[in-house]
């Protein structure tokens, strides 16, 4: 996969919702939306969530695919939020939302709270899918591109 190119303003849009979960105490999952490998919109999807956990129900999924239809975007990245360090969970493992070869998973600690566009490729742990369907970490500034 190439490195995903996205706004500052789509990055602080995406900490504004992650800090919103964090100020009710659970984590918070928010996908980047977008065609070919630029980000185009941050999609807050229905979800159950608590302080170490998040998943989509099936009305949900359900919504977010008629919205990719919609919208002719597909999903490029999920971006969630944890209570404390960022890693990729048996939980995030087991309720991933992208699952194929390659997909990518951006894990932001303490729920977001010290963090912001500036700081976000230095704060986030960033998870690749790999062929053997193992989440290997692997870094930032190699998968994504911030611009204005």
């Amino acid at each position: 996969m190439n490195s995903l190119l996205i706004s500052d303003r789509l990055v602080a849009r995406t900490v504004e919702i992650l800090q919103q979960g964090g100020a009710r105490n659970c984590e918070t999952v928010v996908l980047w939306l977008g065609s070919s490998n630029e980000v185009r919109e941050v999609y807050r999807p229905e979800q159950i969530v608590d302080v170490d956990f998040f998943r989509l129900p099936g009305e949900s999924v359900r919504a977010l695919m008629g919205h990719l239809r919609a919208t002719h975007q597909r999903v490029l990245a999920q971006v969630h939020s944890h209570p404390g360090e960022a890693f990729h969970s048996k939980a995030d493992d087991d309720w991933a939302i992208v699952r194929h070869e390659g997909a990518l998973s951006f894990v932001v600690p303490v729920f977001a709270v010290h963090t912001d566009s500036g700081s976000f490729q230095d704060d986030v742990a960033v998870y690749q899918l790999s062929a053997a369907d193992k989440w290997e970490r692997v870094h930032a500034r190699e998968h994504l591109i911030i611009g204005s």
